[in-house]
């Protein structure tokens, strides 16, 4: 099967790099281009395209606002290029909010160089995003509360939970969808591993943070682990966790050999098996691959509990079904189902 592609992108050069790269694979044809969102209503009903590639940055049109008229009038994955810049970050998550499948980084300096450096991870979320159009969800806006932060004063004799997720492609969308409905009495803490580049976590945990009931941040090197925090593991570097008498603190580090994800799904639950044996509840969210399958399986054949996330909601059903093959996960649940079971087993 030969999935079609659309191209929408202001520079010239940027269409025709983009084009000549996508078009390697015999799996993919580009079959239109566009400067600007404006034409591609009539593109899409011209050519049926399985995907479409959207710059962020257009005049007449810009991404943000082309996506959404694509998501409200003819839905089909879309795949942004984005900027590594902390605008770029917080327009990416916005589009990833509103429904685009995944994102490209758009070359800041030779375009030739930089796109075949990166020429088949485009050529595979294209791929990837045209495999799973039958999954694209559209995110109806709702009015949400201004949320309600714990004020808790910080006990390090403290008991309570931890909870670790991971989580890759559709995760943003997934976690800006779950967390905001854990409660600001929530007796636990959560530890996230999202695949994602460094520049864009830090943007991400601030988005997440504006709409969630617990505190959420960007993680740091030796911080202390405290109830009621959501930490986010910064992109491009693994998160580990440890023990230091009474406290559990969060260890940042670059480089471990055979890891092909910054950060890990596993060397986040390596860590915390290690740490805390049975005593965590282990996540697994959308996500291709089966990063965070076996971590995920060795806490459960330690008696501990796990989350595996269903067929049904996944935007890329990778990750929970390796695990789920590998008898990983204690429960198999939607969207909607996993918040009240994380809940259930943090306040038992």
């Amino acid at each position: 099967m030969i999935y079609k592609v659309i191209v929408v992108d202001d520079s010239a050069m940027m269409r025709a790099e983009l084009s000549r790269i996508i078009q390697q694979d015999p799996k993919l044809q580009v079959v239109d281009t566009a400067k600007n969102g404006s034409t591609v209503l009539e593109l899409i009903k011209k050519h049926q395209p399985d995907v479409i590639t959207l710059d962020i940055e257009m005049p007449v049109m810009n991404g943000i606002e082309t996506l959404k008229l694509i998501m409200k009038e003819s839905p089909l994955p879309v795949v942004m290029i984005s900027q590594l810049t902390n605008t770029g970050a917080a327009e990416t998550i916005e589009a990833l909010h509103i429904g685009a499948f995944d994102f490209i980084h758009k070359p800041s300096g030779s375009v030739s160089l930089e796109m075949k450096l990166q020429a088949v991870a485009i050529r595979n979320k294209i791929k990837l995003a045209a495999i799973n159009r039958n999954r694209i969800k559209i995110r109806k806006r709702t009015w949400q509360p201004k949320p309600v932060k714990a004020v808790l004063p910080f006990n390090p004799l403290e008991s309570f939970k931890l909870v670790a997720i991971g989580v890759s492609t559709g995760g943003p969308r997934t976690l800006l969808s779950i967390l905001p409905k854990l409660p600001s009495h929530f007796k636990g803490s959560i530890i996230i591993a999202q695949h994602m580049p460094a520049n864009f976590t830090a943007t991400f945990a601030k988005r997440l943070d504006t709409v969630c009931n617990l505190n959420v941040k960007e993680a740091e090197d030796g911080e202390t682990v405290k109830r009621g925090y959501i930490y986010i593991a910064p992109g491009g570097k693994h998160i580990k966790i440890y023990r230091q008498h009474l406290l559990s603190r969060l260890q940042i580090i670059d480089e471990i050999p055979r890891t092909p994800y910054k950060p890990s799904v596993d060397v986040l639950f390596e860590s915390m098996t290690q740490h805390f044996q049975n005593q965590w509840l282990g996540v697994l969210l959308t996500g291709m691959g089966s990063d965070g399958a076996q971590g995920l399986a060795k806490l459960r054949k330690m008696g501990g509990h796990t989350i595996a996330e269903s067929e049904e909601s996944c935007v890329v059903f990778g990750m929970p079904k390796i695990a789920i093959k590998l008898d990983a996960a204690e429960f198999i649940l939607n969207e909607d189902q996993i918040v009240p079971k994380i809940i259930e087993i943090i306040h038992q």
